[in-house]
């Protein structure tokens, strides 16, 4: 890559909103912006929904000031450049959206899946600036992650590998609404998890009082059972108690795999802060042969949240 060009575009296509910016190489958003990802049937129409907007920015910096664009996507595939039979978005099928962001643009493009991304934002911009093997986990609605071995992401033999979310960490468990799996890591420490876990216990103890039980189920959310949790509620904090207890037991499992030095935390479930991190930590390291306990640091990542999407999708240039 030519080192005189100093910025990349960053496009993070989510379920509901795709957030794009203008980055440089100190991981500095000059400028951002969004549009709905989901606004129109076709993919076409989103394409000249996001050159509206994002043209006019690259003009500013100049089209030959860029080094490219990057893409994080669900079930986005690194090799082929496509967006492959996405369940979140309206675009059935597989979309070349690589090659269609080529066309529109005229910059070279790469695409990699949403926590993929991520895992690269971190070392690109991150705290595992140093570090060639780690493990991120984003924990939002659902369960994403990316894994680093010898400084680079483990893709696999067609570009899907790493779906931590979706290991089955209780046989027979939970069903999974969206996949129609039962007991995936997912269907547990999400935030979507959360809530399951909430109305469960809820409904399994009915004697039992809780603040809880001044929502509605439509009212219950991961945020409601934090708020909950930090005025003592003791159903809130077993909430807390049982995620943490799945999530270290995965996570166990996990460094086991492939011995990393860091596994990262993000997303919006970390805001319970050591209501979630302390019975992680807990049941990760109890879950380990002793030649792995104490070796991983387990932290969260210090990338804003905000910006992290649109980080993670421009590392992919640099």
């Amino acid at each position: 890559m030519e080192q005189d060009k100093q910025f990349a575009v960053g496009i993070d296509i989510g379920g509901t909103t795709t957030k794009f910016g203008i980055v440089n190489r100190s991981g500095e958003i000059l400028w951002q912006d969004r549009i709905p990802s989901n606004a129109h049937e076709g993919v076409d129409d989103f394409m000249d929904d996001l050159a509206a907007k994002l043209k006019p920015m690259i003009e500013q910096v100049g089209l030959n000031n860029f080094a490219g664009i990057g893409i994080g996507a669900p079930n986005g595939n690194f090799y082929t450049g496509t967006i492959e039979y996405a369940p979140n978005l309206k675009w059935k099928g597989i979309i070349p959206i690589a090659d269609l962001m080529h066309k529109k643009f005229g910059l070279p493009t790469k695409l990699t899946n949403d926590a993929n991304a991520a895992a690269q934002g971190e070392m690109i911009y991150g705290c595992t600036k140093d570090c060639k093997h780690f493990i991120t986990i984003t924990l939002g609605t659902g369960v994403g992650s990316g894994i680093v071995i010898d400084g680079k992401i483990v893709l696999g033999h067609d570009g899907f590998a790493g779906e931590l979310g979706h290991t089955i960490i209780r046989p027979g468990g939970r069903l999974h609404k969206s996949t129609k799996m039962r007991g995936s890591l997912e269907a547990y420490a999400s935030a979507t998890g959360v809530r399951e876990t909430a109305i469960e216990l809820l409904t399994a103890h009915p004697e039992e009082e809780s603040l809880l039980r001044n929502y509605s189920i439509n009212e219950l959310t991961s945020e409601t059972v934090y708020e909950c949790a930090m005025l003592g509620d003791n159903v809130a904090n077993r909430i807390f108690d049982f995620t943490g207890q799945i999530l270290g037991e995965s996570l166990a499992n996990f460094v086991m795999f492939s011995s990393p030095e860091v596994i990262v935390l993000f997303g919006g479930l970390t805001k319970a802060g050591d209501l979630l991190m302390k019975p992680t930590r807990k049941h990760m390291e109890a879950n380990l042969l002793p030649i792995f306990q104490n070796k991983v640091r387990l932290i969260y990542s210090e990338l804003k949240e905000a910006d992290a999407a649109i980080l993670g999708a421009s590392a992919l240039i640099w």
